[in-house]
């Protein structure tokens, strides 16, 4: 099936760009200006009969111009029911509090059961349809063991907003971290440029020469002798941006394969510590947590608060060191009296 949209160029349309007049005229939100000037370049649009390819083509008063549309095309990815925790929907956005282990995109080697996978199966018909294709549009990244609060755009308007919104930086983003060993600073920023490693191209790295990248942490909680309980809040949106700054800093976070340093058990004297440390370092993913974000709703303008409390295996881990913490500190005052 497809849809032809007829319009006549008034005098005062003369000399605007074709894109930019079909976007002002039609004024849909599945037909954004970036998605008229693709149709353009493939033959969507012809001006009296003749096709036209250039989007920055001047309007010629008079003309009469006609633009097709081809009903959107099906995603790749295959619609799955997987169970989502969805935090907010409406029908230009989804935000669901993503579980770790989950794959955010299909790739090769996990073109099943991924985040895209669910949305699919549950917005299904809400999908207006992202650059012709039916499909969530996702407009940030959580790493697969990283959980937390993500959002993805229903439609084409809401993905153009939101995608310029992450490029400005346009929104207040906060994660929570278990690391290992206590910060100099309690609290202090992390400006330090990314840039995909020169010899392990899955990890990325500190060079003068990376993509400009800054986090903000300070610590909420001390768990001496392991480690504290921080908060980050990302000035910039690089891939593995905390854990790579925080190993910069010489404070990987717990459980990370990639860039988290465990501690020796030679340093924990006592039985206490030399447990809790084996269930530390055998933590089956970085303890890192998306727990909120917010923003400006990309279509109505009304301030979105989104949080996510500490998953299950990070509570449980957090309590674990808290206790040995804890009996540690009894047995320090009780020798001392």
């Amino acid at each position: 099936m497809s849809e032809t949209m007829t319009l006549t160029a008034d005098t005062e349309d003369a000399g605007t760009r074709l894109d930019r007049w079909l976007a002002d005229t039609l004024a849909r939100d599945d037909l954004s200006r970036s998605r008229l000037k693709t149709l353009i370049q493939e033959g969507a649009l012809r001006r009296n009969g003749q096709v036209l390819l250039d989007p920055s083509a001047k309007v010629t008063a008079g003309a009469d111009y006609s633009l097709t549309l081809q009903d959107a095309t099906p995603a790749l990815p295959q619609p799955e029911m997987l169970p989502l925790d969805i935090l907010y929907e409406d029908k230009d956005l989804i935000a669901v509090d993503k579980a770790a282990g989950m794959v955010v995109h299909p790739a090769p080697g996990a073109e099943a059961g991924t985040l895209v996978n669910a949305l699919l199966y549950h917005c299904g018909a809400s999908l207006t349809g992202i650059g012709g294709v039916a499909r969530p549009g996702i407009v940030h990244r959580l790493d697969k063991d990283t959980s937390g609060v993500m959002i993805a755009a229903k439609t084409a308007r809401a993905h153009a907003r939101l995608t310029e919104m992450f490029a400005a930086h346009d929104l207040d983003r906060h994660y929570k971290a278990l690391i290992w060993g206590l910060p100099a600073k309690r609290a202090d920023t992390i400006d330090a440029a990314l840039t995909r490693h020169p010899v392990d191209r899955k990890r990325q790295a500190v060079q003068a020469r990376g993509r400009h990248a800054v986090t903000h942490y300070r610590t909420l909680r001390d768990l001496p002798p392991f480690g504290c309980l921080i908060e980050c809040q990302l000035e910039t949106g690089r891939t593995h941006q905390i854990r790579v700054h925080m190993a910069h800093i010489g404070h990987g976070v717990m459980g990370d394969p990639l860039y988290g340093k465990p501690k020796r058990a030679g340093q924990m004297p006592d039985t206490l510590s030399r447990d809790v440390l084996s269930a530390l370092r055998s933590f089956p993913r970085q303890a890192l947590h998306a727990a909120s974000l917010s923003f400006a709703h990309p279509v109505s303008g009304l301030q979105i608060e989104l949080t996510s409390p500490l998953p299950s295996d990070m509570t449980a881990l957090l309590t674990r060191i808290e206790a040995t913490v804890a009996a540690r500190s009894q047995d320090v005052s009780f020798m001392a009296q």
